[in-house]
């Protein structure tokens, strides 16, 4: 396992400097937005436009790829995002950062497309699903250091862009340099949104409503701490703790999922995330280190209704359809995370910066009252014959959603055969 991990550190790092320069980006924006008086519900416009081309992104980047190959794709993709990190200061407009914030979108889902289909690539039925783990804790951490960098500059002037820019052409260089020959990405079937919601409802309204309160968190979670009142330093940690929130929580609910009816875990985190919402609404500024803790069990909970929403769908499939109701999912959080950021910011703008944790909470008593419903009047899985639970993350292509244990699928590359014999042939 530490011979598989060495020889991704290329992928690592490069997902490293990605994912960090791209999360300090996203909240970078949000405060500088907040810092030049654009009205809330004009914020959340611009910011969704990252999620409309994340989503266009992963419907399309496999054509381009294909076209390509692998390391030119990457290449241009980075290329953009870095670009694209580079023009916000040069023109405040709101229109333009709108349309900025598509092309980052886009490239970015291009780049995760290559990154997660090389991981795949290197990944064996016996080390993938510790493969899958590594990957989610990198990306993770990355996304809360993202935030802390915000406290290198002022968010008014040049430079926090410049370091954004930087990060994200550093990116390239760890991939440009690898060896590795360019994996085969295979488009996935998505199995029709309305065929999956007829045989898991729970799941399909869980991944979309999780959109909808990450998607409206990320895009407005620093427009919200801005107008609390709350300094840059502050607001960097502030998003920097929810992110980390969410990567604590998911190995105690994880093994609640593997103890317990999941619809039934799923109602209690919904229901708690609800009460810590409405919590801090009522909160206020008063304060910073209660804040901070109720938006991290907030967020953390809030982040789990999506892998939560992946186990109860996948406990109604048959092994073989995993993988296509994985992509739909994908595409179904997606949608909520469009959804989010628009709501949310018209919310934040009629009831000011309680708007979003109220609006939050609503989402999330409908979610609570939709599981209910579907506990009452459908049969439960029995304990005994779940799937096992596997901490899905939403923030990826379909390509990593291969790599899932619960995929019976899965094939090795024979790239991976060939590192796996290579020791057995030095020793002889």
């Amino acid at each position: 396992m530490t011979r598989m991990v060495t020889s991704l550190s290329a992928l690592l790092l490069s997902i490293v400097l990605l994912v960090s320069g791209n999360a300090f980006l996203m909240t970078l924006l949000g405060i500088r937005l907040s810092i030049e008086s654009v009205s809330p519900d004009v914020i959340g416009w611009v910011l969704v436009c990252y999620s409309v081309g994340f989503v266009l992104g992963t419907l399309y980047v496999h054509h381009i790829i294909g076209r390509v190959g692998h390391i030119r794709a990457f290449a241009v993709f980075a290329a953009i995002a870095a670009v694209t990190a580079l023009m916000y200061p040069m023109v405040i407009s709101t229109e333009f950062w709108a349309f900025l914030r598509v092309l980052s979108g886009f490239s970015i889902a291009g780049v995760l497309v290559v990154i997660e289909s090389w991981f795949s690539s290197r990944a064996s039925n016996s080390n993938r699903g510790a493969l899958f783990a590594v990957y989610q804790i990198v990306f993770y951490l990355s996304a809360a250091g993202g935030q802390l960098i915000v406290n290198v500059g002022d968010p008014a002037n040049f430079m926090p862009y410049s370091l954004a820019a930087i990060l994200l052409a550093l990116a390239l260089i760890p991939l440009s340099l690898t060896r590795m020959e360019a994996p085969a990405i295979e488009q996935v079937q998505r199995i029709s949104l309305f065929t999956l919601a007829r045989e898991s409802f729970t799941g399909v309204s869980g991944a979309v409503i999780c959109g909808i309160l990450i998607g409206g968190f990320y895009a407005l979670g620093p427009v919200y701490a801005t107008l609390m009142g709350l300094d840059v330093a502050k607001t960097s940690t502030f998003m920097a703790s929810a992110i980390v929130a969410a990567m604590l929580l998911a190995w105690p609910l994880g093994r609640l999922c593997d103890r317990f009816d999941r619809r039934r875990v799923m109602f209690w985190v919904v229901f708690t995330a609800a009460l810590a919402a409405v919590a801090v609404s009522f909160l206020g500024s008063g304060g910073y280190g209660l804040l901070t803790l109720l938006v991290g069990l907030f967020t953390g909970l809030s982040a789990m209704i999506y892998p939560i929403s992946v186990a109860i769908t996948n406990d109604r499939m048959e092994s073989t359809r995993i993988v296509g109701a994985s992509a739909t999912l994908l595409l179904s959080y997606g949608v909520g995370s469009v959804i989010g950021p628009i709501v949310m910011a018209e919310l934040i703008n009629v009831l000011g910066p309680k708007g979003l944790f109220l609006g939050n909470a609503g989402f999330l008593l409908v979610l609570a009252v939709i599981t209910s419903l579907r506990i009452t009047y459908t049969d439960d899985v029995a304990v005994a014959d779940q799937e096992q639970y596997v901490p899905a993350m939403p923030e990826t292509s379909t390509v990593l959603a291969e790599l899932d244990p619960r995929n019976m699928e899965f094939q090795e590359s024979p790239e991976v055969e060939e590192i796996n014999e290579e020791p057995l042939r030095h020793a002889g």
